[in-house]
């Protein structure tokens, strides 16, 4: 346990750097893709938090400064759905405010990085007398729990393992745990009377993931994981990504669907001796997963790089998972590796980033953390 929060002090100071570069650099980055905005490399500011989005009937999403915030509004008050970077919560008490006077009395963590449950602290302390509950999978407990000074506020009250149903009727939450993928602590909630659910970052941007194998992620368990949500969750048509927009059930399924494929087409790669980039030629011939591929950077993506960035770093992770390395390569240059055992770069220096562009492209002014918390 000692390496995975060694590991997490050094995503939470990359988080730093970042954070301070996007208020310094406030808007700018959009374009700081190879050759100013499209393709690979580039890092971009992390936009502050949002104004607050209408879902449907009493779900709403804060966007910016981390991690999606999903607000649902119950009979006895309002449930969070993660908190963004730490120093938010202010902002994000001011957005539920526009929408309802109900006091927070709940928080529900997706997962266990800190652009997720970093304001949990700030909502905790803003509600006092009144107690606010965290909520979250037993291994999200045991993740924010190590290391030698772990957050109290982070620390959830409640766990789960498999499942836990919480209220009854409209004001109903379902959380599941089907496996690991982003870490191995990823939590689905469920609001069934809105038919919507929470994905934190299992998916993000509708795109490959960054996975975090420190926390227990795995790219060769996440399809998977994703096919047991749908084989074993009824009755959801939105699906509210942990960064970026809200997705269908049909999305969700199509982006599995893109995963397992990631990981399959790498195994055959390594049959046939090919790097990762031949393998992510041959996964570029399949005309419906161009929406996963595009070279064209998302706009307000606070760290990493374009889809097809994101599907080669898989491709790298897929391949040294299956070959039984130590990962290494979930995030940092661009770059293919090959087939043999060992042929992965090291891990990026601490505050590196993915703008280390192939041929020498240079670094962007202000690069995402080595080691981010992932999106």
């Amino acid at each position: 346990m000692k390496r995975t929060w060694v590991l997490s002090a050094i995503v939470v100071c990359g988080l730093a750097v970042a954070v301070g570069a996007a208020q310094r650099d406030a808007g700018a980055g959009q374009d700081a893709g190879r050759g100013g905005g499209g393709g690979r490399g580039g890092g971009g500011a992390i936009p502050p938090t949002g104004a607050i989005q209408h879902i449907r009937d009493n779900l709403y999403k804060i966007p910016g400064a981390g991690g999606n915030t999903t607000v649902f509004i119950r009979e006895d008050g309002v449930v969070l759905v993660d908190t963004k970077l730490a120093n938010n919560g202010d902002a994000i008490l001011k957005q539920v405010q526009t929408v309802t006077n109900k006091p927070v009395t709940m928080i529900i963590n997706t997962h266990s990085h800190p652009d997720h449950n970093g304001s949990n602290d700030q909502i905790k302390a803003a509600a006092k007398p009144n107690y606010v509950q965290v909520v979250a999978h037993e291994n999200t407990k045991k993740l924010v729990s190590a290391g030698p000074r772990p957050n109290p506020a982070t620390i959830p009250d409640v766990t789960f393992d498999n499942t836990m149903r919480m209220g009854s009727g409209k004001d109903r939450i379902d959380l599941y745990y089907f496996g690991a993928g982003h870490t191995n602590g990823d939590a689905f909630i469920v609001f069934p009377s809105v038919r919507a659910m929470c994905i934190g970052d299992l998916m993000a941007w509708n795109m490959a993931p960054l996975i975090d194998p420190a926390a227990g992620g795995s790219v060769v368990a996440l399809g998977e994981t994703l096919a047991k949500a749908e084989k074993n969750i009824k009755g959801v048509d939105l699906v509210i990504e942990g960064h970026g927009n809200v997705n269908t059930w049909k999305g969700m399924g199509a982006y599995g669907e893109f995963m397992r494929a990631l990981v399959s087409t790498a195994k055959q790669g390594l049959a046939k001796k090919q790097t990762t980039e031949q393998v992510l030629a041959e996964l570029k011939k399949n005309p419906k997963f161009a929406v996963f591929l595009g070279t064209e950077r998302l706009k307000d993506l606070e760290y990493g790089d374009t889809p097809e960035h994101r599907a080669l770093i898989n491709l790298n992770v897929a391949y040294q998972e299956l070959r039984g390395e130590p990962v290494t390569t979930y995030f940092g240059p661009v770059q293919s590796i090959g087939p043999e055992k060992g042929s992965a770069p090291a891990p990026a220096p601490r505050g590196g980033g993915a703008g280390a562009g192939r041929g020498g492209a240079p670094a962007p002014a202000n690069p995402a953390p080595a080691n981010p918390p992932g999106r």
